[in-house]
């Protein structure tokens, strides 16, 4: 194949660089790839046949790939992008009886495959993680600074879908952008420094498109004080939960942006004096996430549970940081609920309940 010079891709340029567009069959696609494992751990949406909690189904999660064909394009995943950068277990640092020592070392940089809105969710990890400046965690940063993400198109979204209503079905926070055509790839490449892994391919016109509308709508509810926030706490809507609820914790473990974690020491049998800290997924949903000394916990109750973790989404996250809700709309909070309990249909009840105080609020105003 005939060598290709980067001007022959031109679409645009970027900050003195020259947007690339090309097309490659699957031969050619792994061939890429190939050259990227020696500079990258590449994580992609994967089907893993007959292994979903259900008999005989399936479950796509997130897992480093050796080739094109292991991507999952047709399919949402049902877990996020999150478990790359913030896995379920992550050791923090070993120890001995005399010292420990910090697992900060990552091996290679990472390269991820993600939908918008997953990309999105990632910059609201690293603002949780960083704390607003106040404490900036070293495990996320460690592998947050070395990782790199690849745009997968979607095709409409999918039904439990709302991202358009949160704002996060479009970014431009990506190294490369991917769409499937059958048997090709179109890519669209906006860093340099991908440029050469791609010199002899096709060049084409391709630019990612995104969702524009999604079948799913959400308002996400407005508490304009204090005064209203500690009604809405105490309104009745959320004693539904207490028995909806079972308090399992999937919908956090689905979430693209959750991060609540705990602790723990494994200690290794050859010397009880040595062994890792580990840091473990946890969820503010599972009853226990709160409990303090004297087996006291704060929110003993489901629907206590479930109130704290929408208005954290949904309220809290903004009056802190000012940037808009800690929900990307991916929707799999929906899709993994056991008890088929919808965030945008709590959202919806959350509105009802505000009218009312509201309404209350003046009726009471104006007497």
């Amino acid at each position: 194949m005939t060598s290709l010079s980067h001007s022959t891709f031109s679409v645009k340029k970027r900050g003195g660089f020259t947007v690339m567009s090309c097309r490659l069959n699957m031969e050619q696609a792994d061939s890429v790839l190939t050259e990227l494992r020696k500079a990258y751990r590449v994580y992609a949406p994967t089907l893993f046949p007959k292994q979903g909690r259900y008999s005989d189904t399936d479950i796509v999660r997130y897992a480093e790939i050796e080739h094109v064909n292991e991507i999952e394009f047709e399919r949402k995943s049902d877990f996020p992008a999150k478990e790359v950068l913030s896995p379920i277990q992550r050791t923090t640092f070993y120890f001995t009886e005399e010292e420990y020592h910090e697992n900060l070392h990552e091996q290679l940089p990472v390269l991820v495959f993600g939908r918008a809105c997953d990309i999105s969710a990632q910059k609201i990890q690293a603002r949780i993680y960083d704390g607003n400046g106040d404490f900036t965690d070293p495990y996320y940063k460690a592998i947050h600074d070395k990782a790199k993400f690849v745009l997968m198109e979607c095709d409409g979204g999918w039904d439990s879908c709302f991202c358009v209503s949160m704002n996060t079905n479009k970014t431009d926070d990506y190294v490369m952008a991917v769409r499937k055509d059958g048997d090709t790839l179109s890519v669209q490449i906006k860093d340099e420094a991908f440029a050469p892994y791609f010199n002899e391919a096709e060049p084409c016109d391709y630019k990612p498109s995104f969702v524009e509308k999604n079948e799913l709508t959400v308002q996400v509810p407005v508490i304009p004080d204090k005064q209203v926030l500690t009604k809405l706490k105490n309104h009745p809507m959320w004693r539904e939960f207490d028995k909806r609820c079972i308090s399992c914790g999937s919908c956090t473990v689905a979430c693209s942006t959750c991060t609540c974690f705990t602790t723990r020491d494994v200690v290794y049998t050859e010397n009880e004096n040595a062994g890792e800290r580990r840091r473990v997924a946890d969820s503010c949903q599972i009853a226990g996430f709160d409990q303090m000394a004297g087996q006291r916990e704060i929110r003993s109750r489901a629907g206590d549970r479930m109130r704290y973790k929408v208005l954290h989404k949904f309220h809290d996250y903004d009056a802190r940081f000012h940037e808009g809700s800690m929900c990307v709309g991916c929707g799999r909070c929906i899709d993994r609920c056991p008890e088929f309990i919808s965030i945008a249909a709590t959202l919806e009840k959350m509105n009802k309940a505000l009218e009312e105080i509201q309404s209350s609020q003046e009726t009471e105003a104006a007497k």
